[in-house]
């Protein structure tokens, strides 16, 4: 039997004073990330007196573009834009059965398919309140809460442990390179590759199982530092006659265009598409200081794109970005310590997936009843 979202939820219609927010506890669908990532630090805070509240426990969920798939669930108090929708739940209603809830797959596809607009889609709140839902019991909402938040609550274990890592090798990177003069260029630091876009004549080349072939969009949705992407061996699949650059691993992915600066490591070979000016670092320079360089110096690599539409940086400004030679003895001590650090954030990012695709494949099971929590004792 079915139920619709009314019936275990409302919309907090609550205000709050922006003048006792910071930018940790304001929420816009900015600093909220796709694909269920969760949030990051707000960049500024709105200009008006007052913004929407949120309680701990409350559910936000980004209500431009659902199909972005932005949620959060609230660990404390807070404010956030009109354009995130608060979920408070009703009595006998867990807060992380709710959470779970929309966290569903089925909820987002529910939403985009009943928004209204096309260049910039909003949730329909009158159809969104619609939704069905099913009639799970307190116990079996408990259980059902338990058995997802463990594996959530490891999910972000292994996220901290990864910011912890990055925030060591940007500190190193701070002591051994902040005082250097630029005395030379991107250029000869690697080799710097525009993208393209493969024959339509190859459309395997389009697939999960096909090539390693990327966008910005990708990245946008894959705050990961390693990208995989593609299950062949794009040099097997003759990538090269379709005019199409195959990058080796360790290739520092660069978004060149819309935006400007998503920035990743190739795990595995790839290509591009003209939305990149990815660097293929020289032997003796190496992945990991290309990477931290990039991602210290984007304000310069920003400076020099040029554009009416939307700002790019072209592949021949790319190569003239200032830029400097360490010496060799800086490098190896930088490329040492980053090896084994690189090595853990990939092993954690890779059990992060395997624990989201767990989450995402028991979640609408166990809202099904497919799955029988009745009698899992936890």
């Amino acid at each position: 039997m079915k139920s619709k979202l009314a019936d275990i939820c409302d919309f907090a219609k609550e205000k709050t004073d922006v003048s006792g927010l910071d930018e940790n506890c304001y929420i816009s669908t900015e600093n909220m990330m796709p694909n269920k990532g969760g949030i990051t630090r707000a960049t500024n805070l709105p200009s008006t007196v007052q913004t929407q509240a949120f309680s701990a426990e409350d559910t936000l969920v980004s209500n431009i573009r659902p199909y972005f798939k932005k949620i959060w669930y609230a660990q404390s108090d807070g404010g956030c834009s009109n354009d995130v929708l608060v979920f408070r739940r009703k009595k006998n209603v867990h807060p992380r059965f709710l959470y779970y809830v929309l966290s569903n797959d089925a909820f987002f596809d529910y939403a985009t398919s009943t928004s209204k607009g096309t260049k910039m889609p909003r949730g329909d709140k009158k159809a969104i309140m619609n939704y069905p839902v099913p009639n799970i019991s307190w116990n079996e909402q408990c259980k059902i809460a338990d058995i997802l938040s463990n594996i959530d609550e490891n999910i972000e274990i292994n996220t901290a442990i990864n910011k912890n890592l990055e925030e060591q090798a940007q500190a190193l990177y701070d002591e051994l390179f902040a005082d250097s003069s630029f005395d030379a260029t991107l250029a000869d630091l690697g080799t710097v590759v525009g993208g393209s876009t493969p024959s339509k004549k190859h459309p395997e080349y389009y697939t999960d199982q096909g090539i390693a072939w990327i966008t910005p969009k990708d990245l946008s949705n894959d705050s990961s530092k390693f990208i995989y992407h593609g299950e062949n061996d794009i040099t097997e699949l003759g990538l090269s006659k379709c005019s199409a650059t195959v990058m080796p691993t360790g290739t520092v992915l660069f978004s060149s265009r819309a935006p400007i600066g998503y920035i990743a490591i190739a795990a595995n070979p790839t290509a591009t598409n003209q939305g990149f000016k990815s660097v293929i670092p020289n032997e003796d320079i190496g992945t990991a200081f290309i990477y931290y360089f990039l991602k210290n110096n984007l304000t310069i690599i920003e400076s020099m794109a040029s554009g009416s539409t939307f700002k790019e940086i072209s592949a021949g400004a790319m190569k003239t970005v200032p830029a400097f030679i360490p010496s060799n003895d800086k490098l190896c001590q930088f490329q040492d310590f980053c090896e084994p650090l690189f090595n853990h954030q990939k092993s954690l990012e890779s059990e992060n997936t395997s624990l989201s695709q767990l989450r995402d494949t028991l979640l609408p099971r166990l809202m099904s009843g497919e799955i029988d929590v009745s009698n899992i004792e936890i």
